[in-house]
């Protein structure tokens, strides 16, 4: 049985790019990969599919601007650059998006979103009434107002939030690796691409890597901690190489692109067949 060939039929797609997928390592946007991406979700939200975005970049796109070319550490600087960024980066969507006619609104969340039984209501009610009106919402954590407490420090766990919040078919984790690989295939010639995981185990979390460069944040192991929450609420999710955002149209054509965590529902699907 392809696990992957109801990807045909999802209805509410959270894509979440990383800032690895947007900009080169210097910090500077590629407006190339952008515009490509805005075209794939255009496409998308025009087959009535809800699309959602999770977008990292606002520091890298903040320090960019101001010809930084190494992410500050200080807490005060990093809020100062993400709010230059915010507004550059919405803006710059906005005018991608509008080749297409189409419509964005950006949110700005933290942590406390889903840990506030209030603002967790009214971010999920935000956010159905946008897609309920073919509005594709574009999502970044606040970092300029975050704090230790309300702070998630990267966007793949975020985005998995996200997708519980507004009960998404699918997650697809846009990085700068193909996927899941048997072992770091920076380090391992013989590392070898892992197509599907049907159960994330402590020992697989505990073998993932850190981040990649000066202005991303987590790594492969923030990834699979987006993945588990998410098959455990029954959405599958995807971790693969957003250098060309037109495989988004590979897998939701089922194809085997990247890796696939097999919602736990599928799973279960599987077994009662077998």
């Amino acid at each position: 049985m392809n696990l992957r060939e109801n990807f045909k039929y999802k209805k509410r797609i959270v894509i979440k790019v990383g800032t690895s997928s947007l900009s080169y390592a210097n910090g500077r946007l590629n407006f190339q990969r952008i515009g490509q991406l805005t075209h794939v979700l255009s496409a998308i939200r025009n087959k009535k599919i809800d699309v959602i975005l999770v977008t990292s970049g606002a520091i890298g796109v903040g320090a960019g601007r101001l010809g930084m070319i190494q992410k500050p550490t200080e807490l005060a600087k990093k809020q100062a650059l993400a709010a230059i960024g915010q507004a550059e980066l919405i803006k710059i969507y906005q005018k991608f998006f509008e080749e297409y006619n189409q419509t964005v609104a950006q949110v700005l969340l933290t942590k406390d979103v889903i840990t506030n039984p209030d603002r967790h209501q009214k971010a999920k009610n935000t956010l159905l009434k946008l897609l309920s009106m073919g509005i594709i919402p574009i999502i970044n954590e606040n970092d300029t107002i975050s704090t230790d407490e309300i702070e998630y420090g990267d966007n793949d766990t975020l985005s998995a939030d996200v997708a519980t919040l507004v009960q998404s078919d699918l997650l697809i984790l846009l990085s700068d690796i193909d996927g899941l690989y048997s072992a770091d295939p920076k380090k391992e010639s013989s590392a070898e691409i892992i197509r599907t995981v049907e159960k994330i185990t402590p020992e697989l979390l505990n073998s993932a890597t850190g981040a990649g460069t000066s202005f991303s944040t987590g790594g492969m192991t923030t990834k699979l901690t987006a993945a588990k929450i998410c098959v455990e609420a029954r959405i599958d999710t995807i971790i693969t190489n957003g250098n060309n955002p037109m495989v988004v149209f590979d897998i939701l054509e089922g194809k085997e692109i990247g890796t696939h965590f097999v919602a736990n529902n599928n799973v279960l699907q599987k077994k009662e067949q077998i």
